[in-house]
């Protein structure tokens, strides 16, 4: 697996404007069919700068998100390619095309109807246009409102409008089902969301912080970064996170990094951190807790789950 340094990680969000269950999860019944077209769909379809005059059927996506949207709306069957880091869902086209260093040349060799991209890293989009090849940019998100409009353009490019419609109630309506019953609490809990082990983390002003407030807690990150001069990305210090004692560590480095609560516990001085003597350190997928898509749901659901067994 890619190791997404925090560093590298949050050089990514920042070049690009950023870490799934319910909608992934769904009965066969309320399922898109794979391939399958709304029948509302029709063409040609204006997102943005980009009309296609049909409907693609060799999209090429390098964004792991992308990914994922696209299969979550139906429109998987349509995927030609996707890049090194797509990995969910499993069967997804991968291939050894990269969406961190883009090369127009190989993409272009996939011959693509629709390029998908969250970064437009080397003027990537310039090259792909510049060959006559569609391009539709989707940045990482910065709130959850970027993850839903990315839903519907990527729906009205494909010709599954509709389905993209229902991915979105359904996200909004899982949130609000997570939500509904969190505990009222006289003063928040508060949590450290660790992008690796250089303890990179992320602040309110990031998506996934924006996460972590649905759930009604309070950050320790964000007086690292109040000027913003990080883009949301800090890095703290040991002495800066065993001080702000947070009562959760949520660990977003456990694929790439191997880290655990008991790497966490074996750090010097956080054996005394609330969120190690309670037991309230929390390995996250590296993956869900990185990208904007879907599967986000998961995420709350995962922070939602370590909040709820602390008594009000």
């Amino acid at each position: 697996m890619f190791r997404r340094t925090p560093r590298l990680f949050a050089a990514t969000l920042a070049v690009a404007a950023l870490a799934l269950g319910a909608c992934a999860e769904k009965s066969p019944d309320d399922a898109p069919t794979p391939g399958g077209t709304s029948a509302t769909a029709a063409f040609p379809v204006t997102v943005g700068n980009l009309t296609l005059d049909k409907r693609p059927e060799k999209i090429v996506s390098l964004s792991p998100t992308a990914t994922e949207m696209l299969f979550a709306i139906g429109a998987g069957k349509q995927v030609a390619a996707v890049d090194d880091q797509s990995n969910y869902p499993p069967d997804a086209p991968k291939s050894d095309l990269s969406g961190f260093q883009p090369n127009a040349e190989a993409i272009a060799g996939k011959s693509p109807d629709l390029v998908v991209l969250s970064n437009d890293t080397n003027k990537i989009v310039e090259q792909l246009t510049t060959l006559k090849i569609p391009v539709l940019l989707t940045p990482a998100a910065t709130t959850l409102e970027d993850t839903y409009r990315q839903l519907i353009e990527l729906g009205t490019l494909t010709g599954h409008p509709d389905e993209a419609a229902d991915v979105n109630n359904r996200i909004k309506d899982d949130i609000a089902k997570l939500t509904k019953d969190l505990p009222q609490r006289s003063a928040k809990l508060t949590y450290y969301h660790e992008l690796g082990p250089e303890l990179y983390s992320a602040t309110s002003k990031t998506f996934i912080g924006s996460i972590y407030a649905l759930a009604g807690l309070e950050n320790i990150a964000d007086a690292s970064d109040a000027d913003g001069k990080n883009g949301g990305y800090p890095q703290l210090s040991q002495e800066i996170i065993v001080k702000a004692n947070p009562d959760f560590v949520f660990l977003a480095d456990t694929k790439c990094c191997k880290q655990s609560p008991e790497t966490v516990k074996a750090r010097s001085g956080w054996a005394g951190v609330t969120a190690v003597k309670n037991n309230q350190v929390v390995a996250l997928d590296d993956d869900i807790a990185s990208r904007w898509g879907p599967r986000v749901v998961d995420l709350l659901r995962a922070v939602v789950d370590a909040v709820a067994k602390v008594p009000a």
